[in-house]
């Protein structure tokens, strides 16, 4: 069975772009293919823990490597990896605060990477890293307050959340990425009228493009 895996972070449960947009992304996938599951994780609700001294010794731990689920703390890690390699899409919605990810995308990101389980280390190697996800199709859906932060924009450089988010997806196997980009998020005028309209209709086209090719 096709599955979807919805990521919101955003810490708005209202007036939230990206999860108007990631909403509207389900229910496309789910009217192009029906009966599909659907693996709904609300980080923006319910931020994953941070990672700390025990996370961080049970990890790297030869047990660990062996037995990753035997470890009570790393059990949502085993959780949110899990429903990374199951998923056969995933979508998230990322706003950008202050320049960056949420502080529950970099949790989540500190809980999904980790050696033996999403990337494999190989000391020696030209290339030590070696990913461990399957590839598979992601949407990351953005949002800035204001706009010129997309690539070629006045303040493209000061836009670290695409970077980190995309070099971090990249890193564990997921390198499939497709960015749909809402700017003036703040500006309830026209412009936004024209960036979410844009931004539905990339949704729709990514949709229909899936479609026929999961």
């Amino acid at each position: 069975m096709k599955s979807l895996l919805v990521i919101n972070s955003s810490a708005r449960v209202t007036r939230s772009i990206t999860r108007h947009l990631t909403g509207r992304f389900v229910a496309g996938w789910k009217s192009r293919s029906p009966g599909t599951e659907i693996i709904d994780r609300d980080i923006g609700i319910n931020p994953p823990a941070p990672t700390n001294e025990a996370w961080i010794t049970a990890a790297f731990s030869d047990a660990a490597a062996e037995n990753p689920g035997g470890f009570p703390v790393l059990m949502q890690s085993e959780t949110l990896i899990k429903e990374l390699f199951r998923a056969s899409a995933v979508v998230m919605g990322v706003p950008m605060y202050n320049f960056g990810m949420p502080a529950q995308m970099k949790a989540y990101v500190d809980q999904i990477v980790r050696v033996g389980r999403t990337f494999a280390f190989k000391p020696g190697a030209d290339d030590p890293y070696i990913p461990l996800i399957p590839s598979k199709p992601v949407i990351v859906i953005t949002s800035t307050g204001a706009g010129g932060y997309e690539p070629g924009g006045p303040f493209a450089h000061l836009n670290f959340l695409e970077p980190h988010l995309e070099g971090v997806l990249r890193f564990v196997g997921l390198s499939q990425i497709d960015f749909v980009r809402v700017g003036y998020e703040e500006f309830q005028d026209g412009r936004l009228k024209r960036a979410m309209a844009a931004a539905e209709a990339t949704v729709d086209s990514l949709l229909d493009r899936l479609a026929n090719s999961l």
